[in-house]
């Protein structure tokens, strides 16, 4: 971790959607090994034991929770199983998205298109309410929400895409300033900018992976900005 102290993060505990590949496993990894026990979630369990192994095998701890965000009570059982075992969280990493189809706005698939503002949209509306409770229960509280550059400067054929995150940042945003009375509570609003993922290989196939920033440069901006004494509902961009 450059310029991250050992175990700055011991007792804290950690949730992070979309853990078992790119960003999230990263972010994931990162914060284990500052000391934070990492709740892993995602929809397959075997790509989340990975990540599991790889931080027990650093020294780390974490839990895993395979689960589909979109599917019914899914997060508010999983709230209250956290709240039965840890009674408080302190970091929330709402990072789970998926691209959907880059097309005109009007040949966007409303089924395909529901499915994005599920996840990217509606699931991280649910996880705030859910874990809201815990969240204030904590000494400290933080919530990374992960967005794009098109969630801000709209761009032909990615309407959807885009749509659902402008809606994200400005959930966030609402709720950032809801919450900034407590003055412990903080919002993180992160753009990773160009990152080497799956998505941003599914988006610009003929681009050359190897030159664009590994997902552990975003993870650390993102275990950095915890760290540091920012303040809420500032969104920033990660650049190599």
């Amino acid at each position: 971790m450059s310029g991250i102290e050992s175990k700055c993060l011991s007792g804290r505990l950690a949730l992070v959607t979309g853990a078992s590949r790119g960003i999230g496993a990263a972010t994931a990894e990162m914060l284990a090994a500052a000391g934070a026990h990492v709740i892993l979630l995602a929809r397959t369990g075997k790509a989340l034991e990975e990540v599991e192994d790889r931080i027990h095998d650093s020294g780390g701890t974490a839990t895993i929770a395979p689960i589909d965000l979109t599917k019914g009570d899914a997060i508010g059982k999983l709230a209250s199983a956290v709240a039965e075992r840890w009674e408080k969280l302190d970091i929330l990493v709402l990072n789970a998205a998926m691209l959907g189809s880059l097309t005109p706005v009007q040949d966007i698939d409303p089924k395909e298109y529901a499915r994005v503002i599920s996840l990217n949209l509606l699931a991280n509306q649910a996880l705030i309410a859910a874990f809201d409770p815990l969240l204030k229960r904590a000494d400290r509280a933080d919530i990374v929400a992960l967005t794009s550059s098109v969630g801000e400067a709209p761009r032909a054929f990615w309407g959807a895409y885009a749509s659902s995150k402008a809606a994200l940042e400005n959930l966030l945003g609402a709720y950032a300033d809801e919450t900034s009375y407590l003055e412990r509570m903080r919002v993180h609003i992160v753009d990773p900018g160009a990152t080497r993922t799956r998505m941003r290989a599914l988006a610009f196939p003929g681009e050359e992976p190897e030159s664009l920033k590994p997902p552990e440069v975003v993870a650390d901006a993102i275990v950095k900005r915890l760290l540091a004494d920012a303040p809420t509902g500032e969104r920033i961009r990660v650049d190599a």
